[in-house]
């Protein structure tokens, strides 16, 4: 059986497919990451814009959204926004995304129940609405390693408090993982394997050991590197 651009339609019996699920991105802002203490800061982005491209891959919607980007937070970080080009974050003054009407607005409009859920930092913009969400009938899937926190104890506690609440902690590779469920679904295969190769470090150079010297496979060819301009005024 099939469904969105020829993808086969997968089981769920508890688990999460392309089509029953929604991606909440919340607060990846220069201020935040810049007090997340309890994981590595760029191991945070990347696994953000991972699960931001596999979403893409998977045609799961994906609700963006940030607080007091012009008075304390900072923009949405570019890598992220590079995903999305055209979809503009919701803007919150809240630090609870649940108590935002456009927020929760967004999450009721794309029809799913399960949330997969992450943001900085965990003990507020993930742990407040995740409990919150859980309360009002949402199933919540919290992407732990695209969270972070101002300290390992503040996080740790958070997820606890999430877990305790009904929460399934995953991460980025586990979520896309079992949006693939088989490597025999070729029309998602390539994609996948691009973002292996990309995003997760060992992962992906075996893969690509895997591809070039055991199947004679050419090597991946990434977007060669063009040295930026100077940008006129940007230097003051």
């Amino acid at each position: 059986m099939v469904q969105n651009n020829g993808r086969p339609k997968l089981s769920e019996k508890g688990l999460l497919t392309p089509d029953n699920c929604v991606v909440a991105l919340i607060d990846h802002q220069g201020q935040m990451i810049f007090g997340t203490s309890n994981f590595d800061r760029q191991g945070i982005i990347n696994n953000t814009v991972a699960i931001a491209k596999a979403s893409r891959v998977f045609d799961v919607p994906v609700v963006l959204s940030t607080v007091e980007t012009k008075s304390f937070s900072g923009n949405m970080w570019p890598q992220l926004r590079a995903v999305f080009p055209g979809q503009e974050p919701i803007e919150r003054s809240s630090m609870n995304s649940w108590d935002d009407k456009n927020f929760v607005d967004a999450i009721e409009k794309s029809g799913r129940k399960k949330i997969v859920l992450a943001g900085l930092w965990t003990e507020t913009c993930v742990a407040l609405p995740t409990i919150q969400a859980i309360h009002d009938g949402y199933e919540v899937y919290v992407l732990e390693d695209c969270c972070g926190d101002v300290s390992q104890l503040a996080h740790d506690n958070a997820m606890k408090r999430v877990v305790q609440a009904g929460a399934k902690p995953v991460t980025s590779l586990s979520t896309m993982l079992e949006w693939q469920r088989d490597w025999a679904h070729k029309e998602t295969y390539d994609a996948v394997m691009d973002i292996v190769k990309t995003h997760y470090g060992a992962y992906g150079i075996g893969v690509e050991y895997a591809y070039t010297m055991v199947h004679g496979a050419p090597p991946t060819k990434f977007p060669e590197y063009v040295i930026p301009a100077a940008l006129a005024g940007a230097h003051k």
